[in-house]
């Protein structure tokens, strides 16, 4: 008999267990928690697109949580790329609803999930995690800031679906580009993705009750502050890539109240961005335990 082609075989790498769905929901879902549902799909192009799709047409209650072994066409921000062996990450996407919290205050929905994942994952991984503004997650591999993953918020139906991609057990030959890393390159303790996705989940809950308690008032919540305190990008000097072409220089200063990265620059400003790619030029990277 003629085996079965090992790419379509989930257990063709050993080393890269299947998720168990069955165990996830009943750790994870409960009569008074955030999470509702939780599918594992088998291969999908982005669990992103495919959330948004069902919020848009109404059928995703608030806490759906959709996961993927394989993502094919995975998004990250600016419309770039994720790709990663199956299993190798944890990929996957939910879906909130933030009600009668003012929509002004929604753009720290991503924000709050870095500061969920970068804990978790440093309590459930045993590694130095650190928030490189405004949506990455950067590990040390061999003294070098690497980027162990990314998180995409987008608006659809009545909230908000938020994705993470998080590199758990890629190997140095794997890496999709020098500035890639992965939780096993830094180090981890624990790279069973059951045990990190759980850590997560149960972070993003956490911190996204503090932040709806205090009706979005990322200071008042504790959340300002907790990702000033894990960003790698404060205090060092940066240059931003804006939209349209234009670039800034300047010292990463602050967080301000509403999320946006303040520069100083040589002129003596202080400018505010929203929206732009951040690239780190000096300086050390903070920690967040």
């Amino acid at each position: 008999m003629t085996p079965p082609d090992a790419s379509h075989n989930r257990w063709s790498d050993l080393d890269r267990p299947p998720l168990n769905a069955t165990a996830l929901r009943r750790g994870l879902l409960r009569p008074d928690a955030l999470w509702t549902s939780l599918e594992v799909v088998e291969s999908t192009g982005s669990t992103n697109t495919d959330l948004a799709e069902r919020a848009r047409a109404g059928t995703a209650a608030e806490g759906t949580v959709l996961v993927a072994e394989e993502q094919t066409a995975g998004r990250g921000r600016l419309e770039r790329s994720w790709t990663a062996p199956p299993r190798s990450g944890l990929f996957f996407s939910v879906y909130l609803e933030p009600g009668d919290i003012p929509v002004e205050r929604w753009g720290w929905v991503p924000l709050l999930a870095g500061v969920a994942a970068a804990t978790g994952l440093a309590k459930s991984a045993g590694v130095d995690m650190s928030l490189k503004w405004p949506n990455d997650l950067l590990v040390s591999v061999e003294g070098e800031e690497r980027k162990t993953g990314g998180i995409l918020g987008e608006f659809a139906g009545d909230g908000i679906v938020v994705g993470l991609g998080i590199n758990v057990s890629l190997r140095a030959d794997e890496l999709p580009a020098p500035t890639a890393g992965s939780l096993a390159l830094a180090g981890a303790v624990s790279t069973d993705r059951e045990t990190l996705l759980r850590a997560v989940l149960r972070s993003l809950e956490h911190w996204y009750g503090k932040w709806k308690a205090a009706d979005g008032d990322a200071a008042a919540s504790g959340l300002q502050a907790a990702y000033a305190a894990g960003c790698a990008t404060l205090d060092r000097a940066v240059r931003a890539e804006l939209p349209g072409g234009a670039s800034l220089v300047g010292e990463a200063v602050a967080i301000d109240g509403d999320g946006r990265l303040v520069l100083s620059t040589e002129d003596g400003l202080q400018q505010p961005v929203s929206a732009g790619d951040i690239v780190h030029l000096r300086g050390a990277a903070g920690g967040l335990t």
